[in-house]
């Protein structure tokens, strides 16, 4: 499984999906037999990219209730959006309803990463609940129909968007294995308090990813959404470069050898292994200050792209996540 910035006409026989951060927000579609998908978080055209994720030869494509999706027989990309509306919960639900179904359906039960692009994250919905907090309780209804187990919850992203309603898109295999990851120094977000909402968020910190019959080794690892949070408190509310510096921390501790020894993965990765990488900030003055942050602590051969978006909580500044070959 592979993703690369693209011009997407290129490989389109092995192009599984691709994802456009843009400055508008289109419904996922078959273009030219590939799923596309454009996400509203670009503040400006230059500021545009795109996302192309790329396995074997693809065998199958179309179109489901609102999901587009394709598969190479190993893996799965699909992806859907929930309009906006006054709540979230119940078209939260039933968009993640018609995927899991999909899912398991095509026999592609292994999902290991999830992405959900929220717009209005910080507002209250018509019900005066976080809009945020609002889809957690969707996304926990939708899991628990399916019955996921806590150690099955796959690694996920949820971040604020400019514009659409909430937008997604998941990844799932059919047979390889799936390990998933908790940060030591943090409460795992599926045991958060009731004051973070009436249903905790549904996600693991990390998903590690090998082959059936390979050693404990793994071949990729997924980094879920990541910021300054110890516990299961935010810290440093006014301080974008301690808050950086935490999530920095975060990071290399839950893709390091001591934690991932802890679930039977050997060969920890450090921060200089990232090579995918998307940094969201939410004041747009702050950018330079991540920027350099994160020139220091990456490869200088790591893609990375900055996105000027509001974070999961109106006291976090800035977010990352990651995919560790």
């Amino acid at each position: 499984m592979s993703l690369k910035e693209a011009d997407a006409e290129n490989s389109r026989e092995s192009t599984l999906g691709i994802v456009r951060y843009t400055t508008e927000c289109v419904a996922p579609e078959l273009v030219g037999g590939t799923v596309e998908s454009s996400v509203h978080m670009a503040v400006s055209e230059d500021s545009e990219f795109a996302e192309v994720w790329s396995a074997g030869a693809v065998a199958e494509r179309d179109e489901r209730d609102g999901i587009a999706w394709a598969h190479d027989g190993e893996y799965l990309f699909c992806a859907g959006l929930i309009p906006p509306g006054p709540s979230y919960a119940e078209g939260t639900r039933a968009a993640y309803v018609n995927a899991l179904d999909l899912m398991e359906t095509l026999g592609f039960t292994n999902c290991f990463r999830m992405w959900n692009f929220v717009n209005r994250i910080n507002e209250d919905n018509a019900d005066g609940l976080e809009v945020y907090r609002d889809f957690c309780r969707g996304r926990a209804e939708a899991f628990e129909r399916f019955r996921f187990r806590e150690a099955q919850l796959p690694a996920a992203t949820g971040i604020g968007a400019l514009g659409g309603g909430i937008a997604f898109y998941f990844l799932a295999s059919r047979s390889a294995v799936l390990t998933s990851v908790e940060n030591s120094k943090q409460i795992p977000p599926y045991h958060y308090p009731p004051r973070y909402g009436p249903r905790p968020p549904k996600f693991s910190r990390a998903t590690c990813l090998s082959r059936v019959g390979a050693d404990s080794a793994a071949e990729q690892i997924y980094v879920s959404g990541t910021a300054s949070i110890r516990g299961h408190e935010t810290l440093f509310p006014d301080d974008i470069e301690r808050q950086c510096a935490l999530a920095l921390d975060n990071i290399a501790h839950v893709i390091g050898e001591e934690n991932l020894s802890a679930y039977g993965v050997r060969e920890g990765r450090a921060l200089t292994d990232l090579r995918n990488v998307k940094v969201y900030v939410r004041n747009p003055e702050d950018i330079p200050v991540v920027r350099d942050m994160c020139a220091r602590a990456f490869s200088p051969e790591a893609d990375v792209a900055f996105l000027n978006v509001d974070i999961c909580r109106s006291d976090l500044l800035v977010e990352i996540e990651s995919v560790v070959d």
